[in-house]
């Protein structure tokens, strides 16, 4: 087959494996994994769950920009610790409000538990580096009024 030079007038249409960022755009699945620095597991993973839902053209998976958004959500709420049961509740409530009100409820209930959460957790780490400075101190002491030079380990 032989390659015809464009005609004067014509457009140029993109291969349909080029980035296009248009609303028909279509990701593999590497793409997504290196995008969003996951592996291609934790993303089939996600569609097993039922969070995403990609075309299926044999043995190949197409994601549309909803599935790389949706994928993203999932994320950044697994990254703020929300449980995967909650962050598919979040996906479900995204679909079904379109102002989002639930959704956004829903969200607020659980950043509120989350910093409740990190705060408790904020406090039992500074009391424990309260507790290791004290014993660091009297290590420190324990060592000076020995005449070790240094600040060794302290055994006790």
């Amino acid at each position: 087959m032989s390659a015809r030079p464009p005609q004067a007038g014509s457009k140029r249409v993109p291969a349909p494996s080029s980035p296009v960022e248009g609303a028909d755009r279509l990701y593999t699945i590497g793409e997504l994994a290196q995008e969003l620095k996951v592996t291609t597991r934790a993303i089939r993973f996600y569609e097993a769950r039922g969070l995403i839902a990609p075309v299926r053209r044999g043995v190949h998976r197409s994601y549309s920009r909803r599935d790389r958004a949706r994928l993203k959500l999932i994320l950044r709420g697994k990254n703020l610790g929300f449980t995967l049961e909650e962050v598919a509740q979040y996906l479900k409530l995204y679909d079904a409000d379109p102002a989002q009100i639930a959704q956004t409820q829903m969200l607020l209930v659980h950043i509120e538990r989350a910093m409740e959460d990190l705060q408790l957790k904020r406090a039992d780490i500074e009391r424990t580096l309260k507790e290791l400075r004290e014993i660091r101190s009297e290590c420190m002491e324990h060592l000076g009024r020995e005449g070790v030079a240094g600040a060794g380990v302290c055994k006790g």
